[in-house]
């Protein structure tokens, strides 16, 4: 009982101190953690962990070991900001993976990137054909920025000089076949409403219904749950 009381209040002290020390270094995404961030963070984890989990009463050591780290993490971002030959030592330097018409097959291998791994992430960015590309850079920070042939570029409203008006966040107002009532509320509608409008769309039935959006014009778009696999595959 009392190693159960300990492993309590460990556990709970633990998570305490992660807390504030993720105040002292800063919340990032992990797409914007560098190798080191990355490194310190797993650290940083597994004492406070050990923490928890540890049946000793003395909790000094591995509280002082997880300030240590967060401090080191600190500094080193400091550094970062404050030099930028530190920055790109510790960061790392973005890499041209591809530029006018041509690969870097060793900037990829540098980057440990196969071909097949390159081409999903073009594809993800919404790039299925690299004719369309004019250049792609691997950033530091694990992430591809592409950059597309100016005839390819998306025309902006200033391009044609117009003035659109400014768009609002759509409702969820169906998710796996169920009415979130509270979002159809918010939006100024009942289920009454929306029975009538999936009526409209053919549908009886809302468990067919995989997601359905309402924006601010009352518009709804609504998405049929499929069942059947998409087994072509032609991206290999």
């Amino acid at each position: 009982m009392k190693d159960l009381i300990t492993v309590f209040f460990a556990s709970i002290s633990s998570l305490v101190a992660l807390f504030f020390l993720t105040k002292l270094i800063g919340a990032r995404q992990m797409s914007q953690m560098s190798m080191f961030d990355y490194i310190n963070g797993i650290t940083i984890g597994s004492i406070a962990a050990e923490m928890a989990t540890s049946l000793e009463s003395d909790f000094m050591k591995p509280l002082l070991a997880m300030i240590i780290y967060a401090l080191m993490v600190t500094l080193v971002s400091i550094l970062s900001d404050k030099s930028v030959r530190a920055r790109r030592f510790i960061d790392g330097k973005a890499k041209i993976l591809y530029d006018n018409g041509e690969l870097y097959y060793k900037n990829l291998k540098k980057a440990r990137f196969n071909l097949g791994e390159f081409l999903m992430q073009c594809r993800v960015k919404g790039y299925f054909d690299l004719s369309n590309v004019q250049t792609i850079i691997l950033e530091a920070n694990g992430n591809i920025s592409i950059l597309p042939i100016s005839e390819q570029r998306p025309v902006t409203p200033n391009d044609l000089d117009l003035k659109p008006t400014t768009e609002r966040l759509v409702a969820n107002v169906i998710i796996d076949g169920n009415i979130m009532e509270h979002n159809l509320k918010h939006m100024g509608k009942d289920v009454k409403w929306l029975s009538k409008q999936l009526q409209v769309h053919g549908i009886t039935d809302v468990k067919d219904v995989f997601l359905a959006t309402c924006d601010c014009n009352n518009q709804l778009c609504v998405y049929r749950k499929i069942e059947e696999e998409m087994k072509r595959d032609i991206l290999e």
